[in-house]
């Protein structure tokens, strides 16, 4: 975290103390996931994957998606990275279920969520689910060039069943589950029972299921779906997100477990100038 707050510092738009108020990345026991698993997958999830539509893998020319076949571009490392800190964490304790999400709008949140989604998915077997629950302003079908609805919010509503809504990408082990028809109550909607039993049977199914959802200072989505999954990951744009902003969105978070922070627009070797210096060297000498 303190590499942020220097960053972040740098930038131009800190404020002090900082690093006294804003809690240490951490893992803290998770009592909460012994209650969401429950011992009995639901008869409509069972052999799901088997039964799910498949759609191309199609992104929008503008949706900054990482790409499998380019492995040695520094997004696709940033986020193997981070897949890997996140799989050591998962063998440490039970997380499956990880909220990404940011303190503002347009900080990065959902390519930070996709992206997240689809590193884990190109490791063989790692089945993922990229969930987009930002009801307010969902984004994930558009980068995926599929339909909106059905989705999340219409399967609430009881208008679609969990196979008619999870559409599976050819090719990859990644499932994406749109966001669905707007609707007027978000927030009330999040609150169903249904939620909490989509979230558990997903995880009984799925290596990962990854939530995209609204920033936590201008909705309480993000920490209300925060309290029904494993960990929250917060995603900071340099430049753009202020230090009190980022203590605000932690605090908001409360006794949740905050796995970490993505930090969003750094230049090359803005955060890393050592490694991004070995980064060059090793993948500019021939074999």
């Amino acid at each position: 975290m303190s590499r942020v707050h220097d960053a972040l510092r740098r930038s131009g738009v800190s404020t002090p103390d900082f690093q006294s108020n804003a809690p240490r990345t951490a893992i803290p026991s998770s009592p909460r996931y012994a209650e969401v698993k429950g011992p009995q997958l639901d008869e409509a999830f069972i052999n799901l994957l088997d039964r799910i539509e498949e759609v191309p893998f199609n992104p929008a020319p503008d949706a900054h998606l990482i790409d499998a076949t380019r492995p040695h571009e520094a997004p696709s490392e940033e986020f193997r990275t981070l897949r890997t800190r996140l799989n050591h964490l998962q063998g440490l304790q039970p997380i499956h279920t990880v909220v990404v999400t940011s303190p503002s709008p347009a900080e990065g949140k959902s390519m930070g969520a996709v992206n997240l989604a689809l590193a884990e998915s190109h490791l063989a077997g790692n089945h993922t689910i990229l969930c987009d629950f930002d009801f307010r302003r969902p984004i994930v079908h558009n980068m995926f060039q599929v339909e909106r609805s059905p989705g999340i919010t219409d399967y609430l509503l009881g208008k679609a069943s969990i196979e008619q809504i999870v559409k599976k990408v050819a090719g990859t082990n990644l499932s994406i589950l749109p966001a669905g028809e707007a609707v007027i109550n978000p927030l009330e909607l999040l609150n169903l029972p249904q939620v909490k039993d989509l979230l558990s049977n997903l995880q009984k199914v799925y290596n990962w299921v990854v939530l995209d959802t609204p920033p936590l200072l201008f909705a309480a989505d993000a920490n209300l779906l925060s309290t029904m999954s494993d960990g929250t990951v917060l995603v900071v744009r340099l430049g753009v997100t202020t230090v009190d902003s980022v203590t605000r969105a932690i605090q908001s978070l409360c006794e949740n477990n905050v796995l970490g922070t993505i930090v969003n627009g750094a230049r090359r070797g803005e955060l890393y100038s050592k490694y991004t210096y070995y980064h060059s060297y090793y993948y500019s000498k021939p074999d």
